[in-house]
């Protein structure tokens, strides 16, 4: 059930206890910004996320920069 767009991939799981908010799934790649590592939210939850939204983030290190597993 995952979408690939432009190298995120994005899974939507409905929430047990609200069904107006969602539970997405993001695997993503750092992006740098100047001096800043930046994580960019996919276009296509542009509607879900709106500013002024409160969200949840938890990061799971998958591989580490310039480390091959």
């Amino acid at each position: 059930m995952y979408k690939n767009y432009k190298m995120a991939k994005v899974k939507k799981k409905k929430n047990q206890n609200n069904v107006n908010n969602g539970t997405f799934i993001l695997t993503k790649r750092i992006a740098k910004h100047g001096s800043q590592a930046i994580i960019v939210i996919p276009r296509i939850l542009q509607e879900e996320l709106k500013p002024q939204t409160i969200v949840q983030l938890k990061i799971d290190v998958l591989k580490e920069a310039g480390v091959e597993k």
